[in-house]
């Protein structure tokens, strides 16, 4: 942050200068001040907000309270638990990190099919940047079930944390997501290291018309946990489903038709990481076939 500097000046800006022909000894004072009023000037417009981040509670990666996880060893245990999301300015760039409850692993060498470095999870960030009612996207990509965003939280742009490679995302998203393609943002670098996952996207990606860009604690987030397949459901965007019992490569806990959310862990409440939000993540999750849909919360972290 920018150090404050005294911005009272002796007289106007205007009676700083002289013309080219006159030679006059300005007042010290007055010196001072237009030197202060430009470095204040500099220094605001090259500031940038500091890192976002926003934190859930461990222990709460089972959508709305019921999901378990698949049958194969490959699925640790915490492997899908959103831990922390941070956002932070690079200059042309933005980063986004997600880290989780365990090391992320890759079993199935995603290098051979030019991942990524890693194979379970998927992780999309939306973001809502104005707040506007009805302004927006309300459904969420494909393969995420049955689940929506409010009116008046809808998102206007996507960060997809994906182990496959751009060809392949870049080919499903115009086979299944048409409608998203111009909000969906493919990283130009994706990678793990850790519990975390990395990726780096181009500021003028994050644009929608004036809005966007820089990242800003008002603008609204949320980051949804789910899992990559590679051989999806023809109409799912890379995504695994949650059945009703869980199988090697399945979800459990869920319902084998379309009722239900597949979404494995989010961020709830304020983002504070604070152990109430582990109620608020299932009460916000919770569905009921034909009666009612699950639903995603943006977090606003400038919100009172």
């Amino acid at each position: 942050m920018a150090q404050k500097l005294a911005t009272t000046c002796p007289q106007p800006a205007t009676t700083c200068r002289q013309p080219a022909t006159t030679r006059l000894r300005l007042p010290a004072a007055a010196l001072t001040c237009s030197v202060a009023l430009s470095l204040v000037t500099a220094a605001t417009a090259g500031a940038a907000e500091p890192p976002i981040v926003l934190q859930d509670p461990d222990g709460d990666d089972n959508g709305p309270g019921t999901y378990k996880y698949p049958t194969d060893p490959v699925y640790l245990p915490r492997s899908f638990d959103l831990r922390k999301v941070e956002v932070t300015d690079r200059g042309d760039d933005v980063e986004f990190k997600v880290t989780i409850g365990a090391n992320i692993e890759d079993p199935w060498d995603s290098k051979t099919w030019d991942g990524n470095g890693f194979s379970l999870q998927f992780v999309q960030v939306y973001l809502d940047f104005d707040h506007v009612n009805g302004k927006g996207f309300t459904d969420p990509l494909p393969g995420l079930g049955s689940v929506k965003f409010a009116a008046d939280e809808a998102w206007d742009k996507v960060v997809v944390l994906s182990p496959q490679g751009r060809t392949r995302l870049s080919s499903e998203i115009r086979a299944k997501a048409a409608k998203f393609k111009d909000a969906i943002v493919v990283p130009k670098v994706t990678r793990a290291a850790g519990k975390t996952l990395t990726a780096l996207v181009k500021k003028a990606d994050l644009k929608v018309g004036d809005s966007g860009g820089a990242p800003m604690a008002r603008w609204g987030f949320q980051a949804v946990v789910q899992s990559n397949e590679g051989y999806p459901d023809k109409a799912d965007l890379l995504t695994r489903r949650v059945n009703e019992n869980a199988g090697q490569h399945r979800f459990g806990g869920g319902d084998d038709g379309e009722c239900d959310p597949h979404v494995l862990d989010i961020l709830a409440g304020k983002a504070k990481g604070d152990k109430t939000e582990v109620a608020e993540q299932h009460r916000t999750l919770a569905w009921k076939c034909d009666t009612k849909v699950a639903r995603l919360p943006m977090v606003y972290p400038a919100a009172p």
